[in-house]
C-alpha cells in the first residue's frame, strides 16, 4: 500500500482526488487543508509534516489568485516559492517522492508552437514569478524524488472557475464579452486527478531514487477563451450570446499569456496516459454539474 498525503484538500484539484481516491485500491490518502497546514506559516511546515507517514507527497496547496497577487506580493512567495524548500526538506526526511503542480504562467506566452519543458521561462506576472521560484527551489533540494506538472486553465464541479462563471452569467444576461487572442488548453481538475494518480501508481515511482523532471499537463486540444464560452453555452443550450474582444479591452492588474499551449508528448510517454480532448471533458464536468 502506498501512503499518499496531499495537501489543499479543499481547493478544485484537492476535491478531485478526493473523488477519485476509491478508484485506486493500492493507494491510501490522507489529505490535509489549509487549517492543518498552512503554506504561508514556513516555520511549521516541516513540524506538521513529521507527525505523518507518506510515500508521496501531492502538492496541490498554492496561492493561485492571479490578479490579487500582484498587491500580495510577499504572501504569494511565501506560498509558491519559499514553502517549497520546508516541503523539500519533509519530504526527503521521509525518504518519500513529491509530485508539485505548477502553472503554464512561466512562460511569457510569445511563443509560435506548444512549449516543451525545455522551453525558456519568463513568466510575466507575479503569480508565474512566484510559481518559477518555487520549481527552482524544489528541483534544487530535491534534484531526484520530485516530479512538477504544469498546468493550465484549471476548472471543475469545485471552488471558482471559469467554466461556473459562465453558467452563472450565462443565466443573468443575454450577452457577454469574452477575449479571444488568449490561446491554450483548458484542464478538467479531475482529468489532472487522475492522471497524477497514475503517476503515484507507475512502476517508475516504485523506484528508490527517480530523477527529479518536469511535465506539461492538460486537455488534448487548443482553443481561445472565447472559444471555450461558446462551447460551455452551447452544451448548456444556454441562449446567451457571445462576442470576442482583445485583451486590451478587458484591463487585468496581472498580465496574461498570449499563447500558453503545452506539449505532452513527454508525460504521455514517460507514464503511458491517455488524455481526454478539452471538449469532452468540459461535456463530463457539465454532467457532474447537473448532478
Amino acid at each position: 500500500m502506498i501512503k499518499v498525503l496531499a495537501t489543499g484538500s479543499n481547493g478544485q484539484l484537492g476535491q478531485s482526488l478526493q473523488v477519485l481516491q476509491n478508484q485506486f485500491s493500492d493507494l491510501s490518502f490522507v489529505f490535509l487543508d489549509r487549517s492543518q497546514l498552512d503554506l504561508s506559516q514556513l516555520d511549521s511546515i516541516q513540524t506538521v509534516l513529521s507527525g505523518y507517514e507518506f510515500d508521496v507527497l501531492l502538492n496541490c496547496a498554492a496561492y493561485t489568485a492571479v490578479d490579487q497577487a500582484e498587491s500580495e506580493k510577499e504572501l504569494a512567495n511565501r506560498i509558491n516559492h519559499q514553502a517549497l524548500k520546508e516541503l523539500a526538506m519533509a519530504t526527503k526526511q521521509q525518504g518519500a517522492k513529491i509530485i508539485h503542480v505548477s502553472t503554464d504562467y512561466v512562460f511569457n506566452g510569445r511563443a509560435y508552437r506548444p512549449y516543451q519543458e525545455t522551453d525558456k521561462t519568463d513568466p510575466q506576472n507575479i503569480y508565474g514569478f512566484t510559481k518559477l521560484k518555487g520549481e527552482q527551489v524544489l528541483l534544487k533540494h530535491m534534484p531526484e524524488n520530485a516530479i512538477v506538472i504544469r498546468t493550465s486553465w484549471v476548472y471543475s464541479e469545485f471552488g471558482n472557475n471559469f467554466v461556473k462563471t459562465m453558467l452563472r452569467l450565462g443565466k443573468e444576461r443575454e450577452h457577454l464579452n469574452v477575449i479571444f487572442d488568449q490561446i491554450g488548453s483548458p484542464t478538467y481538475a479531475r482529468d489532472l486527478a487522475n492522471a497524477i494518480l497514475q503517476i503515484a501508481t507507475h512502476p517508475t515511482l516504485q523506484k528508490t531514487k527517480v530523477e527529479s523532471q518536469i511535465f506539461h499537463y492538460s486537455n488534448e486540444g487548443v482553443c481561445s477563451w472565447f472559444d471555450f464560452a461558446k462551447a460551455i453555452f452551447e452544451l448548456s443550450k444556454y441562449s446567451c450570446q457571445v462576442s470576442p474582444i482583445e485583451t486590451k479591452d478587458y484591463p487585468t492588474p496581472a498580465a496574461r499569456p498570449y499563447y500558453s499551449l503545452m506539449n505532452k508528448a513527454e508525460i504521455k510517454q514517460s507514464y503511458g496516459l491517455e488524455i481526454p480532448y478539452w471538449r469532452d471533458a468540459l461535456k463530463t464536468c457539465l454532467k457532474e454539474l447537473e448532478k
